[in-house]
């Protein structure tokens, strides 16, 4: 056989790969307005950055008809290419080919992208459209399993983990990307599930759909699962080019910079008006984060969960910050146990990748009621405490309006490391609002008084007076300055130039803590 044989024959089987589970099932792919493997892998890269791995892998089981069910490739694609120029390391999941499912071989291609990921110090997506371990392998495919989860475990906090569900996502696959540190979901086509509708009615005797149980806005607004809903997958994977765009390749390297163009001593009269003067009405927090981060561009994390409490990229001066905030336009930006877990979470990553926290304060305090205690507002309360405790990055920290009691504490305060930390003149810092503390403090001056109602509207109003301001805080250097609301941003830009670089940030030398989990 010559050289151009051998050559014709390689042709001949890169194209059977590349075809997956045929013309039929791509078709059938496409009509369910999915994107096939291959088709997600090229939008997402950069044009012919793409090089695959382990093309010509088979499975190498034989029972239940699997020996006449042999694919090039196997049911998964993977292999390396580049975002903007920087490297990632990929794999897509294949419908076509026997539902996607997790078989042997197809673990050991995707855990051998993870480990040369992890080896190289670069990003790991994960593209899963799959119906779940291959029933047919049996304890091949749940070892296969393992072993993903083990490297996603391993590669956490050194290498960001991205998911993408493009498709099912079920049974004990789903921890994979629960592992990872961000899932992205598409309205319509992405589903995460343990056990589908059938099983659930079989057990429980409760009727629900695919979509009721394990959709997109299932799991972005109810469980907190997905950190990222898109409309489509072109949406999707754009989505995730820009998430890439804020975050450093491993835990060693700082995040990316980009050459600034919003002036830094940019300054914002409409501050001025963004507190109401009823300190009991509510305003958008949003409008203060677009007003001092670059540009208006703020990349929202978890938008649709517990939205009391807003996450998320931005940058300040061209370099990537994390921002936490409370929204009082929701619940008054109470902390619930949704909102403590979301900051934590989303703490303990900026804080893996060396991404400098910027908090924005207005907290009445912990949610109260029978549910939340019942369900461990302390325990879960305590998380979002550990996370900034924990945390060794540059913390800034503006306090807009109300801080009160454990609230106070818990979002940077001096008490927990935050390093600066700021005041608006409107700030009031204290163990609990006035009227709380007026109906505790004069009880039984109210119960005395002849008109109970106008004493207690008085003893507020003094009490908001006296206490109810940043100035005494500031007297004990828990608050470094108290400054114009207009120069928020230059303030916060100045802060984190200054705490650039530490020189001993780490934490007293461990294995690890105990977090309240």
């Amino acid at each position: 056989m010559t050289i151009e044989d051998k050559l014709d024959r390689l042709t001949k089987l890169e194209k059977e790969a590349r075809a997956g589970g045929g013309e039929k099932r791509i078709q059938q792919q496409h009509a369910k307005g999915k994107l096939t493997a291959r088709e997600r892998i090229d939008f997402l890269l950069d044009p012919g950055s793409f090089e695959e791995l382990n093309l010509f892998i088979t499975h190498r089981a034989a029972d239940f008809g699997l020996d006449e069910q042999q694919y090039l490739g196997d049911a998964v694609v993977t292999g390396s290419g580049r975002i903007d120029g920087r490297l990632v390391f990929i794999y897509s999941e294949d419908f076509t080919v026997l539902g996607g499912s997790i078989s042997e071989v197809s673990s050991q291609k995707i855990c051998k992208v993870m480990e040369l990921a992890l080896k190289k110090g670069a990003p790991v997506i994960g593209l899963n459209d799959s119906g779940g371990a291959r029933i047919q392998e049996g304890v091949m495919s749940l070892g296969g399993v393992g072993d993903m989860l083990l490297r996603n475990t391993l590669c956490s906090g050194v290498i960001p983990q991205l998911s993408i569900i493009a498709g099912p996502c079920a049974g004990g696959a789903v921890y994979c990307p629960a592992i990872t540190d961000f899932v992205f979901m598409v309205k319509g086509i992405s589903q995460m599930y343990i056990t589908g509708p059938d099983v659930v009615r079989a057990v429980t005797g409760e009727q629900v759909s695919y979509e009721e149980l394990g959709g997109a806005m299932t799991h972005a607004q109810k469980s907190g699962v997905a950190h990222f809903v898109a409309e489509d997958e072109p949406q999707c994977l754009q989505m995730v080019r820009r998430l890439l765009s804020f975050l450093p390749q491993n835990n060693m390297e700082d995040p990316p910079t980009v050459e600034p163009n919003d002036d830094p001593a940019r300054t914002d009269e409409s501050l001025l008006n963004l507190i109401p003067n009823d300190p009991n009405d509510a305003y958008n927090m949003k409008e203060l984060i677009l007003s001092v981060v670059d540009n208006g561009d703020f990349m929202e994390v978890h938008q649709h969960f517990a939205p009391n409490l807003i996450v998320g990229f931005a940058r300040l001066s061209g370099k990537p910050v994390g921002i936490v905030a409370q929204q009082p336009a929701y619940l008054a930006g109470v902390i619930d146990i949704d909102a403590a877990i979301k900051g934590a979470r989303f703490i303990r990553f900026c804080d893996a990748f060396n991404i400098p926290l910027v908090s924005l304060v207005d907290v009445p305090g912990f949610m109260p009621g029978i549910h939340q205690e019942h369900s461990g507002i302390i325990r879960n309360g305590a998380k979002f405490i550990y996370a900034y405790a924990e945390a060794t990055v540059p913390k800034v920290t503006v306090i807009t309006r109300k801080a009160y009691g454990g609230a106070y504490i818990v979002m940077s305060s001096k008490h927990l490391r935050g390093d600066i930390n700021y005041a608006w003149p409107t700030g009031e810092i204290a163990v609990m609002g006035p009227e709380g503390a007026v109906n505790i403090i004069f009880r039984k001056n109210i119960a005395e008084s002849a008109n109970p109602d106008e004493t207690r509207g008085e003893l507020v109003s003094e009490y908001r007076e006296k206490f109810a301001d940043p100035y005494t805080a500031a007297s004990r250097g828990y608050i470094d300055d108290v400054i114009d609301p207009r120069v928020t941003r230059p303030k916060l830009i100045r802060a984190l130039e200054i705490l650039e670089n530490p020189t001993d940030s780490s934490p007293p030398r461990k294995k690890h803590g105990n977090i309240p989990l």
